[in-house]
């Protein structure tokens, strides 16, 4: 598996508050990306945490011959536990009071990958047809366009957009979505935080995606954000076998 990340702060920030890590498991890959949220340092606080606990947890559970079934419920014991951790930090010291973290996670294999998701960072698959949402955002404009309050449209300008419903870190539990994703011969993901899904449409970011080589593609999809304005930080992480 190759696994290209890049990250950067914008152009609007004081600090990075996304998070991003990849780990090699034989010929398998775990690759996380976290956003997050939080007064002062609180939000970088709470990204790296949430990494940290989640590849923790997943290496202390995985093992050669692991069954499909536990490593869907390896990824989701691994996001539950960065969630206890940062939810517990949070009440701790009122100046963590609202730190929390999107987790957009994937474990690929020659055959198959599982990707977990809180949040509205987002995976997507790469196609030669062009890019195709996974994951489902969890905030407000999305609960709301699934409720049919409003449309498709007005989900993309809703001024609650980024308002998340979900979170790691925020209840004391957390409901994580799986997807799994079985292939034969080739597959390509790219995973991001809402700095780049946020300010730039999917076919903009799959015109970059099909005319950049695989080592530059990160790169180059940063500097597509940062065209539009880097109002957020960035971060995408790209897999292929």
């Amino acid at each position: 598996m190759r696994v290209k990340t890049a990250t950067d702060i914008g152009l609007a920030r004081d600090e990075n508050q996304d998070s991003v890590k990849y780990e090699e498991f034989g010929e398998n890959v775990l690759v996380v990306v976290c956003d997050g949220m939080g007064g002062e340092r609180a939000g970088g606080e709470a990204s790296v945490m949430a990494i940290d606990e989640v590849f923790s947890r997943f290496r202390n559970g995985y093992h050669d011959g692991i069954s499909d079934d536990d490593i869907r419920k390896l990824l989701i014991s691994s996001v539950s536990a960065a969630n206890s951790v940062i939810y517990t930090t949070a009440r701790l010291d009122f100046k963590n009071f609202g730190m929390g973290t999107t987790c957009v996670a994937a474990f690929v294999t020659p055959k198959t990958a599982f990707i977990a998701n809180v949040g509205d960072s987002r995976a997507y698959i790469i196609t030669e047809s062009g890019l195709h949402r996974v994951t489902v955002d969890h905030n407000v404009a999305s609960l709301l366009y699934e409720q049919g309050k409003i449309t498709a449209d007005e989900m993309i300008t809703h001024p609650q957009k980024n308002m998340l419903v979900r979170a790691v870190g925020v209840d004391k539990t957390v409901m994580v979505d799986i997807f799994i994703l079985d292939y034969e011969n080739q597959i390509k993901l790219l995973l991001c935080s809402d700095g780049l899904s946020g300010y730039n449409t999917d076919s903009e970011i799959y015109e970059v995606v099909s005319s950049s080589s695989f080592d530059d593609c990160a790169d180059e999809l940063i500097k597509l954000a940062l065209k539009k304005g880097g109002q957020d930080n960035i971060t995408v992480a790209l897999i292929s076998d």
